[in-house]
């Protein structure tokens, strides 16, 4: 497509959005909501005008401070519907996609990253994974060196087909990249862990209700209290993440998430997060806070963040992961059991 037909389609993307937000003035069922109840836009409209438009661009959606009333942009950008998970990774490697993968490719398997250099850290992750399936349900392997998992996804790189890359020296935090190459171990071992973002489409289907996807934000995620079993030099706690579940659903999301022990499967916890030691909901570690209306309790299920928290409690040399909520798309139907 030529290049000025594409600028077309951004700037009629645009304006169609800027439309919706201006004139959703009434709460719905299925809305981007604001704290205060304002609505910015219908979610189901958002979706379909993104999906009519062949135009590679995020649109990053903002939402009031409560603290100043100013206007924040949110960690999730607004997105295309890709085809297959080779197109979404090719947007990714190109740098046209750059956000959270919560809602992406649905009925595909998406994968925590662990990259550590290979000899006794990289041992016991192996088999820290063994010990710890519920947070650490270990998809794949790489060959030592490589960073081809062409048997989950083929002709994809490790290395930039993920939105975001967190880089660990020491156990602590030293940069976030978005292409790690010059940082790849040359005798690497990556690893690749479930996500439970691979089940978010069976959900929907269920007419389960995901309120990160709806608010346009990353998951939230939270330290808990519960002890990993530890591996070597390796120790930590379990992370989690949170969805806002309806009552009657509850029931129904265990059902759905147990079928899917490669990620995560069903929930540690159903409500009362101070029984692993949550303290406040609003104040998530990682990824944004999202709003638990009247009705629904929340649900935490193990996280592939548990990784980088141990990680950096074990201070661990060298590490390169994924950002917390930025995943790696695979071409595996997302019910595969490895």
């Amino acid at each position: 497509m030529p290049e000025s037909s594409i600028l077309s389609d951004v700037n009629a993307t645009e304006e169609r959005l800027i439309s919706l937000m201006m004139n959703s003035a009434q709460p719905q069922e299925g809305t981007l909501g604001r704290e205060d109840g304002t609505n910015v836009a219908s979610y189901g409209d958002v979706r379909d005008l993104f999906s009519t438009n062949d135009v590679s661009k995020n649109v990053m959606a903002t939402e009031e401070c409560p603290q100043d009333g100013s206007l924040k942009e949110l960690t999730t950008p607004m997105h295309l519907n890709f085809n297959t998970p080779a197109e979404f990774r090719d947007a990714v490697r190109a740098g046209k996609f750059r956000g959270p993968t919560n809602g992406v490719c649905p009925g595909f398997m998406q994968c925590n990253l662990v990259v550590l250099e290979e000899g006794p850290a990289a041992f016991d992750f192996l088999l820290f994974c063994q010990r710890n399936k519920k947070a650490c349900p270990l998809i794949e392997v790489c060959d030592v060196g490589s960073p081809f998992a062409d048997a989950v996804a083929a002709g994809s790189d490790l290395r930039t087909d993920i939105p975001k890359y967190c880089i660990y020296r020491n156990g602590k935090l030293e940069s976030e990249v978005e292409d790690v190459t010059p940082y790849w171990p040359e005798k690497s071992v990556a690893f690749l862990i479930g996500c439970s973002f691979s089940y978010d489409g069976a959900l929907t289907e269920a007419g389960i209700r995901l309120r990160s996807v709806e608010q346009n934000k990353n998951v939230p995620m939270y330290k808990t209290d519960i002890p990993c079993r530890p591996s070597g030099n390796l120790h930590g706690n379990v992370v989690v993440s949170m969805k806002p579940i309806k009552a009657l659903h509850v029931a129904k999301e265990v059902e759905i998430t147990s079928k899917f022990p490669q990620a995560h499967g069903g929930p540690l916890c159903v409500g009362c997060p101070e029984a692993i030691g949550i303290l406040d909901l609003n104040k998530p570690d990682w990824g944004d806070r999202v709003d638990v209306l009247p009705g629904e309790v929340p649900v935490f299920h193990a996280c592939g963040v548990t990784p980088q928290q141990v990680l950096m409690e074990s201070g661990v040399p060298f590490a390169i992961t994924h950002s917390p909520g930025h995943m790696f798309v695979t071409d595996l139907p997302s019910e595969t059991i490895i």
